[in-house]
């Protein structure tokens, strides 16, 4: 895929690294996205507010929410997120948005939210993992790329454990620093279902998204770019 440096009009942006459908880079959009949508009510309205800021920085990308796709070992209906479409390259995405519990205003407008807890952290984890094996699945076009995307409030995922004791989702965690690759097996193989396989090498490297007044205030990133790789059998659109 694609890769470019530039300066936006948000100020001095410098981007490099894989690009959304051929066309903007990710920390183009995040900046752009943390000035006007600081916090978020809920994983559904990230989505919307991504997807609304894309096309304001690249009219050109058409963007398609919960696209059925056909993997070719899927063992049922599978829907992804967010698929963007450009006119040279598609980039396939995934969100997740976990929250610790906070309250207050935030954004241009001071709008007033209020987060729940999610507290599984461990299930967090699974999922973000899960999403990556997905998007390595869904990959199956050479003009595709993959994003997995975390925007959370919760430091117990981007800090490391404080003690070196096992727990289950001990080789899932995502914390600064980790590099997540290979087969992933959950509370020592016990649950044989929640096993992930990653075909690639990917590098853990959090950034900051947003800083909120109060505990719990901090936001943060965490982004997995999947290359494409080819297949026989393309991902269908709606």
């Amino acid at each position: 895929m694609q890769e470019r440096s530039a300066e936006q009009g948000l100020g001095a942006v410098t981007t490099s690294g894989p690009l959304l459908a051929g066309e903007v880079s990710l920390p183009e959009v995040m900046a752009r996205l943390q000035k006007s949508r600081p916090v978020f009510h809920s994983e559904r309205d990230l989505q919307h507010s991504f997807a609304r800021v894309l096309w304001e920085l690249a009219p050109d990308i058409r963007s398609r929410l919960e696209v059925r796709q056909n993997a070719p070992d899927a063992t049922g209906a599978e829907y992804l997120d967010l698929l963007c479409i450009g006119p040279t390259a598609r980039t396939a995405i995934e969100f997740k948005y976990r929250t610790a519990k906070w309250t207050g205003t935030a954004g241009p407008d001071q709008e007033q939210y209020t987060l729940r807890s999610h507290s599984a952290t461990d299930l967090a984890r699974l999922g973000f993992v899960s999403d990556i094996a997905r998007l390595e699945r869904f990959g199956n076009r050479p003009d595709q790329n993959g994003l997995a995307l975390l925007i959370t409030n919760e430091a117990g995922l981007w800090l490391p454990p404080r003690s070196s004791k096992p727990t289950r989702d001990s080789g899932f965690r995502i914390h600064q620093g980790r590099t997540l690759t290979g087969q992933l097996v959950w509370a020592s193989g016990d649950y044989t279902d929640n096993t992930r396989t990653l075909r690639g090498t990917y590098p853990l490297n959090w950034q900051p998204y947003s800083m909120q007044d109060g505990p719990r205030g901090e936001f943060r990133y965490l982004a997995v770019f999947t290359e494409p790789h080819p297949a026989s059998a393309p991902i269908t659109q709606s």
